[in-house]
C-alpha cells in the first residue's frame, strides 16, 4: 500500500514537471535599461568582448572565472571564452552579427554546467532620455533539460543574471 501511494506521488510529481517543463522549451526573456551616454560608447562597450570583464554577471558572481577573447575583437566571429567556478563553467559566447550601431547578435555554446546554445540580440535605441538597450535572451531545449530548468528555478536566475549583467553595463558605460 505505501509503495502504491508513493509510486503514486512520484509519478503526479513527473507528470506535473513534465506540464511545467514543456513551458520551459523555449525561453524568452526580454530585459531593457536606460544609459545616459552616446550611443556609439554604449553599443561599442558590448560590441567589444574585451570590455565584457567590465559588466559580466557570472564575473561578478564568480571573480576568480578566467576569460579570454578570441578572434578580432569588436567583429563577426570573435568570440569570449570562459572558464569559472573550478572548472564547472565553460562555454563561450560569439559575435555573429553586427549592424552598426544598431543592432549586435551573439550565440553562447555554453558546455557546463549543462549543455545549451542561447542566443542574446542587443538592440540600441536613441530616446529622450538616454539610450535603451534591449536584450533579447532566446533559448530553446529539450523535454529532459527543461525539466531539470523547472526543478532547480533555472529561469528565474536566468533573469535576475540577465537584469544584473544590464544594470552592471549602464554603470560601466556612464562611468567612462
Amino acid at each position: 500500500m505505501i509503495f502504491a501511494i508513493i509510486g503514486i506521488a512520484l509519478a503526479a510529481f513527473i507528470g506535473f514537471g513534465l506540464y511545467k517543463a514543456s513551458v520551459l522549451k523555449s525561453i524568452q526573456i526580454v530585459k531593457t535599461v536606460k544609459i545616459n551616454s552616446t550611443k556609439q560608447e554604449t553599443f561599442d562597450m558590448v560590441k567589444y568582448l574585451s570590455n565584457f570583464p567590465k559588466w559580466s554577471p557570472f564575473l561578478a558572481q564568480d571573480p576568480t572565472q578566467k576569460y579570454e577573447v578570441r578572434g578580432t575583437d569588436g567583429a563577426i566571429g570573435a568570440q569570449y571564452h570562459w572558464e569559472g567556478n573550478k572548472g564547472k563553467d565553460l562555454g563561450y559566447q560569439e559575435i555573429v552579427k553586427i549592424e552598426e550601431p544598431n543592432f549586435i547578435r551573439m550565440k553562447c555554446d555554453i558546455q557546463k554546467p549543462f549543455v545549451a546554445k542561447p542566443t542574446f540580440d542587443y538592440y540600441f535605441t536613441e530616446t529622450s532620455n538616454g539610450i535603451e538597450v534591449k536584450q533579447d535572451f532566446k533559448l530553446e531545449s529539450g523535454l529532459v533539460d527543461a525539466f531539470f530548468m523547472w526543478l532547480f528555478g533555472a529561469k528565474a536566475e536566468m533573469e535576475k543574471s540577465n537584469q544584473q549583467g544590464l544594470d552592471l553595463l549602464k554603470i560601466a558605460v556612464e562611468k567612462k
